[in-house]
């Protein structure tokens, strides 16, 4: 089968197609022959960062149909649409013709969305969901209602709204009827408002304003901020989250390792690593992979919005080097790998 390796040398993307044997499913796992696999920043980030990555297999959005399943998987058989999340730390990702996907990241997809639509889910979703309900601790979408679900009466910051994780975290507290939702995006910013329920006071900002009028205008939209979502993570971003959160209590979950010795207050800062998912949030992986087929099937989880790409597993290049020149706002871009 063929499959693409990522470089980045001298600043630059660089995508080799070349072939190797297809991989068999261990026990626990599911072989999935790709339709469309999905593309994240990180995928151009982790071999520019570091160099066990370069010239490696970085996909992590999966869409397609199970081809072989292991032993002891459940829930899954030969022909099923799935879409799931793979291990970034492990072989056989998404850029290829076959990937493979443990059985606990993996979600069915239903006939309504499309395989281009599910690729847009798995990284992104997952990422959101840790960061809000497993880093920040806060109540789950099924606790909503019950009398001792204790919800922020201050709502949630979300810095980088119309990113993938910063719209399904909207989407997510959305379902979890947490509000006011304090939204800070740019271009994207007319297609986050779009999410929002103004009426529970949801706002969107645009940091585009200045620092100074961002950090005034979350000011002005609620009284006392305990939590933030950072999906941007970057010192300007950290920056004004750091500002506005409650110096006692408040607490932000970061996309990329910021560390507490950076925050110049006693807020709690979580990184939200989405590979823990493979690891010690194995159980929450399960039971969330679950809720977005769920979530898909009903209406109140859809997926982001997306641009195709053609060309195959030739088209990464053009998805990872549009992605590294910041072209992506409010859109995802998915590559289609075979035909349907």
């Amino acid at each position: 089968m063929e499959e693409a390796q990522v470089f980045v040398q001298n600043d630059a993307v660089d995508v080799r197609v070349h072939q190797v044997s297809i991989p068999k499913p261990r026990a626990g796992q599911i072989l999935i022959k790709v339709v469309v696999t999905g593309t994240n920043p990180k995928d151009w980030k982790f071999p520019a960062w570091m160099e066990n990555f370069n010239g490696t297999n970085t996909g992590d959005d999966i869409a397609g149909y199970v081809h072989e399943v292991g032993e002891e998987v459940s829930g899954f058989q030969v022909g099923d649409r799935v879409a799931a999340y793979h291990d970034y730390m492990a072989p056989h990702g998404s850029y290829a013709e076959y990937a493979i996907a443990e059985d606990y990241a993996a979600f069915h997809i239903p006939q309504k969305i499309s395989f281009e639509q599910a690729a847009t889910v798995p990284l992104a979703a997952m990422t959101a969901s840790l960061a809000l309900f497993s880093r920040l601790g806060l109540p789950e979408p099924w606790s909503n209602g019950k009398i001792w679900s204790q919800k922020p009466e201050g709502g949630v910051l979300v810095y980088g709204a119309a990113s993938a994780v910063g719209t399904f975290a909207i989407k997510l507290l959305q379902k979890a009827d947490i509000h006011p939702i304090i939204c800070v995006a740019g271009r994207g910013k007319d297609f986050v408002r779009s999410h929002l329920d103004e009426s529970k006071g949801d706002v969107v900002i645009d940091y585009r304003e200045g620092e100074s009028a961002v950090v005034a205008a979350i000011r002005n939209a609620t009284k006392q901020l305990r939590y933030a979502l950072d999906a941007v993570s970057e010192k300007v971003s950290f920056s004004v989250v750091t500002q506005v959160l409650d110096p006692d209590c408040g607490a932000m979950s970061v996309v990329t390792p910021f560390g507490p010795e950076e925050c110049p207050t006693k807020i709690r800062v979580e990184f939200t690593d989405v590979g823990r998912a493979h690891r010690d949030e194995k159980e929450f992986a399960y039971l969330w992979s679950r809720f977005f087929t769920l979530g898909l099937k009903e209406g109140w989880l859809t997926p982001h919005p997306h641009e195709a790409i053609s060309g195959g597993l030739q088209g990464v290049q053009t998805a990872l080097t549009n992605l590294k020149e910041g072209k992506a706002s409010a859109t995802k871009y998915v590559v289609k790998i075979t035909d349907n």
